[in-house]
C-alpha cells in the first residue's frame, strides 16, 4: 500500500542539515502517523530505554538494489528447506528480533512501545514482515516500513542457519516483482554488504526517496 503523503504532516528538521552521525531530532512520541512522516523524510526512530526518542538519518546510508542481491550456491540450496511467507506473524517477527538481541546482552531498541507502534502501522498496511519457516516453526525473518517504492528494513533475526538470508532474498524478489527501487538498510553492515548492499550518500538517498514519493 502506498502512503497517502498528505496524511502524514508531522514536522521534522531537514535531515540534509544534520551531522554525518545523523541525529535529526529527539522527543515526540511514537504515534504511527508521526513515524510514517519521519520515514517519508528519510528519518527513523532508534533509541534505548534510557534515552528520549531519537530520530536519525545517517550519512552514509546503506541500501540494497533488489536486482543486486547476492545469492550464493549454498544459500540457494539451503533455501529449498524453508517455507517463505509474508505478513503471517508480523508481531512474532518483531518479538524474535528483540529477543535475539536481549539474549545476546547487546541491548535492543525494539522496546514494547516500539512493537506496539509498528504493529499498528502493520495494521494500517504500511509495515510488512518476511518470514522463514522450518517444519512449521518461525525460524527467521525481517520487518520494515513499506513506502510503496522503497522498503525500509528495520531488523532481522535467525534461529537457523541462512533463515534471515532467505527472508532477505524473499524481500528482494518481492521488490523486483512489484517495481520497488531499493531496500533501505539504514546503517552500514558487513553482513548486508556481503548480500549486495552498498553505501549511498545521504543526499543521494533522500533524492531517490523524494523522487519515488513524487511518482506515486
Amino acid at each position: 500500500m502506498i502512503p497517502e503523503v498528505n496524511r502524514f504532516n508531522y514536522l521534522f528538521p531537514n535531515p540534509r542539515e544534520s551531522s554525518e552521525e545523523g541525529l535529526v531530532a529527539w522527543g515526540g512520541d511514537l504515534n504511527p502517523n508521526r513515524i510514517i512522516s519521519a520515514y517519508l523524510k528519510g528519518i527513523f526512530p532508534w533509541y534505548n530505554e534510557n534515552d528520549p526518542i531519537l530520530w536519525w538519518s545517517p550519512d552514509p546510508r546503506l541500501v540494497l538494489y533488489p536486482k543486486d542481491i547476492k545469492i550464493s550456491k549454498s544459500l540457494k540450496k539451503s533455501m529449498k528447506k524453508f517455507e517463505l511467507k509474508i505478513d503471517h506473524d508480523f508481531e512474532g517477527v518483531m518479538r524474535n528480533c528483540r529477543d535475539i538481541r536481549v539474549n545476546s546482552d547487546e541491548g535492543t531498541w525494539i522496546l514494547e512501545e516500539v512493537i506496539e507502534a509498528y504493529t499498528q502501522i502493520h495494521h494500517m498496511g504500511l509495515a510488512k514482515s518476511f518470514e522463514t519457516y522450518y517444519e512449521g516453526e518461525l525460524v527467521g525473518g525481517l520487518y520494515g516500513i513499506d513506502l510503496g517504492g522503497i522498503f525500509c528494513g528495520e531488523s532481522m533475526f535467525s534461529k537457523k542457519s541462512d533463515a534471515s538470508k532467505a527472508a532477505l532474498v524473499h524481500l528482494a524478489q518481492y521488490c523486483l516483482e512489484n517495481g520497488y527501487e531499493l531496500i533501505d538498510c539504514q546503517v552500514p553492515s558487513d553482513h548486508l554488504k556481503r548480500m549486495g548492499a552498498v553505501e549511498m550518500r545521504r543526499d543521494a538517498f533522500l533524492d531517490v526517496l523524494e523522487g519515488s514519493i513524487s511518482q506515486r
